[in-house]
């Protein structure tokens, strides 16, 4: 395959960011007002850089006076969630609502279905005292083997266990742990609907593409206007639209589990700068050997790479399925 300009390291970045942003900002606008004909925007904000890149891009297209952003805490979610929340509001003049999903979870028994199968791996654990996470073993992703995921608990003294997960518990423990992207997604269509507003989601390129994302939870959206981006690009329109340093600078998390935990150890295994670079070679076609000798790597570990990339697209299409109709 031949290709417009040579593999570089900079390749995905973008050469004009206002051109890019003002035709986001113009798309919002038109699905908003005439094709979905709302009066406004509503968004789940959590302090992380994608959902504070889309509530700047819907006050842009919208006003501030016609977008609401919504935080939707749980007990363990961070607290630096809800106060990078709260200066992200404060600086583009949205209101802002808090509504706390505790309770709510509990009655799904998602923190009891969630520590029964902890239980059966750490008998001791007790999440009143203990704090717990996944995580995928580190050195997987240039294997030609599925990936490993494992279990750590922490003591209230910090110690730490690790333990392989088998699937059942695995299986268990993201069944429960969905239940708040999908709680989260009601509670803002909810507010939607009571305002008569849209429901913006903020899933970028690497989470839609790869499947980090929970169906009909954080996939629950009438709009994903950064969808098309990688996350390289979502930094440089943060910073075109002066999201708050602290946002822009803070390390990527889940913020699903009670111990503290980054989206690359949990999923993506390498740092987001790379994933980029590496996942723009894949899906553009150019060739492991190309990327290689730009990236210093070797050519037999960018085709493990590139195959765990295609792996992970098929086994994750699931997600992006609409449903079946065509009976």
């Amino acid at each position: 395959m031949t290709h417009d300009k040579p593999f570089s390291r900079d390749i995905i970045l973008l050469s004009d960011v206002e051109y890019v942003v003002n035709e986001i900002v113009l798309k919002l606008k038109q699905e908003v007002q005439f094709h979905l004909k709302r009066f406004g925007a509503v968004i789940g904000i959590s302090g992380g850089i994608d959902s504070s890149v889309c509530l700047a891009l819907a006050v842009k297209a919208l006003g501030p006076g016609n977008v609401l952003g919504i935080m939707l805490p749980e007990k363990d979610s961070s607290p630096d969630s809800e106060r990078l929340a709260l200066k992200l509001a404060a600086q583009y003049g949205v209101e802002v609502l808090k509504e706390d999903l505790t309770q709510i979870l509990s009655g799904f028994k998602c923190y009891k279905r969630r520590d029964e199968a902890v239980r059966r791996i750490f008998p001791g654990f007790d999440s009143s005292s203990c704090k717990m996470k996944i995580g995928i073993r580190q050195g997987s992703l240039y294997s030609n083997l599925p990936p490993v995921f494992y279990l750590t608990i922490f003591d209230k003294e910090g110690n730490q266990q690790d333990h392989i997960l088998p699937v059942k518990e695995y299986l268990q423990i993201v069944a429960a742990s969905n239940f708040k992207q999908r709680s989260r997604m009601s509670m803002l269509y909810y507010h939607a609907e009571l305002r008569h507003y849209v429901v913006i989601g903020t899933p970028n390129k690497h989470e839609y593409e790869q499947g980090f994302f929970v169906k009909f939870g954080d996939g629950g959206a009438d709009l994903m206007p950064i969808i098309n981006l990688y996350k390289s690009q979502v930094y440089q329109i943060a910073s075109y639209l002066g999201v708050p340093d602290e946002i822009i600078e803070r390390t990527p998390t889940t913020d699903t589990y009670s111990a503290e935990q980054t989206q690359e150890e949990f999923f993506y295994q390498m740092p987001f700068e790379l994933m980029d670079i590496y996942w723009y070679g894949f899906e553009n076609g150019y060739s492991p050997e190309e990327v290689a000798a730009v990236m210093g790597e070797d050519q037999e570990h960018i085709q493990a790479l590139f195959r765990n990339f295609e792996r992970k697209r098929k086994t994750t299409e699931y997600l992006r399925m609409t449903p079946i109709s065509d009976f």
